[in-house]
């Protein structure tokens, strides 16, 4: 049974690894390409204190999605538009509320976030339809939650901020050459998503036109890097994989900005892949002892319609988060536990990938004793209970996946084949 269970679980997270290395590679050659300094440099540049809470949440989502990482983009651009925004006058709870929600709408629809590819993976559904079947509750929600920061944005006194003047910002300026058409790298990789093109491949092709942008548009990058001459085409190639492999950090002299270019490579993923690894042979155990079995159907005894089902696995969603305090465990659990329900009523497969990630992902920065809640309270130093009732993108979520199941939009059912497609 053990072996029953370890290879259905191998089923649902092996095709999770290698996606999550190209992520680590598209990630550091973006980076030292330019295109997230640019996206940071272009989004700050047009700051308005009326605005400042709105924008800072638009930003943080960009450089999200950029980055695949929502620790990455709080921790550094996050804490600068606390500072700025304290400066300006704005309550920290709120500044902290529109920098978590963008940065975890970028993480939730990113293609190089690793929850996105555990949940679909977990699912069994492919990385890009997973994303689009996102946006019918992501963009709503958002859309919401930028109104109400306009809103308090309206109602607040705030003063302007010369930020220019802020040294993170400052040295980033100095440190890359900011240009428009680095934008044609991420432009690529938005028209292959579009055309459907397979993940692996997309990746593939982002990591290549990232490593070319480093070359064509940073040429001095790789020599600051490494701190000495490069001068051969063997020493470009040695440095190149060393950027791909390793940690790397672009020397600055304001700490903040350090943090914000360093890289972690596919070492740098591997504490990831370790977590994800661990979790499947934690699924497998449970699946195998047929422990899963038993929870899933205390909770799913009386499950029959679409709303109880969605609404279900939204509650258990929340419990794994508080109980497990780690997303990945209960991104997995998770779908373990409903896959049959869900094939049982001929629900499509997105459904559920969707559900987790309304349920698991977003709100886990909500919960005190969370890893998530840990940490981004104290990047930004403002207390998890405090912040959340300002993280409307994050508590709108969950309440968007409910709204859609009871409403039935863009929810239906599949065919017996797609059905078997979705077994585990």
């Amino acid at each position: 049974m053990l072996k029953k269970g370890l290879r259905k679980s191998a089923g649902q997270i092996l095709p999770a690894v290698p996606l999550l290395i190209f992520i680590a590679m598209i990630s550091a050659t973006w980076m030292m390409s330019g295109v997230v300094p640019a996206m940071i440099d272009y989004g700050v540049r047009y700051l308005n204190p009326t605005t400042f809470l709105a924008t800072a949440c638009i930003i943080c989502a960009v450089v999200s999605v950029m980055t695949g990482s929502s620790w990455t983009t709080i921790a550094t651009i996050g804490v600068a538009f606390i500072g700025i925004g304290k400066i300006m006058g704005y309550n920290e709870c709120w500044i902290a509320g529109a920098i978590i929600s963008g940065a975890y709408f970028g993480d939730k629809v990113s293609p190089l976030s690793d929850t996105t590819v555990v949940a679909s993976s977990s699912c069994k559904v492919d990385l890009f339809d997973h994303i689009r079947y996102l946006m019918f509750t992501t963009v709503p929600a958002m859309s919401i939650a930028l109104i109400v920061f306009l809103c308090v944005g309206f109602a607040t006194t705030a003063t302007a901020v010369d930020t220019s003047a802020t040294p993170l910002i400052a040295e980033l300026r100095t440190t890359f050459n900011i240009s428009p058409w680095v934008m044609v790298i991420p432009f690529i990789v938005v028209i292959l998503i579009a055309l459907k093109v397979k993940t692996l491949y997309t990746l593939a092709i982002g990591t290549a036109l990232g490593i070319a942008g480093i070359f064509i548009f940073q040429p001095g990058i790789l020599a600051a890097i490494e701190g000495e001459g490069i001068h051969t085409i063997t020493d470009h190639i040695a440095a190149t994989l060393s950027l791909l492999w390793n940690e790397t950090t672009v020397p600055a002299s304001n700490p903040d900005l350090s943090s914000l270019l360093t890289t972690g490579g596919i070492l740098g993923m591997t504490p990831t892949i370790i977590l994800v690894l661990s979790a499947m042979l934690f699924g497998a155990a449970m699946i195998g002892t047929g422990m899963l079995a038993v929870i899933a159907v205390s909770f799913t005894r009386h499950l029959k319609k679409r709303t109880s089902i969605v609404g279900a696995t939204v509650g258990s969603g929340l419990f794994l988060n508080a109980c497990t305090a780690d997303q990945y465990l209960s991104i997995i659990i998770g779908a373990n536990m409903y896959r049959d329900v869900y094939r049982r009523y001929n629900f499509e497969p997105r459904l559920l990938s969707r559900t987790i990630e309304d349920s698991v992902s977003v709100t886990s920065v909500l919960i005190p004793w969370n890893s998530c809640g840990i940490t981004q309270s104290t990047v930004l130093g403002v207390a998890t209970l405090a912040y959340l009732p300002c993280c409307i993108f994050n508590i709108l979520s969950p309440l968007m996946t409910l709204l859609l199941a009871w409403t039935g939009f863009k929810i239906k059912n599949v065919s017996r084949e797609e059905v078997t497609e979705f077994a585990p």
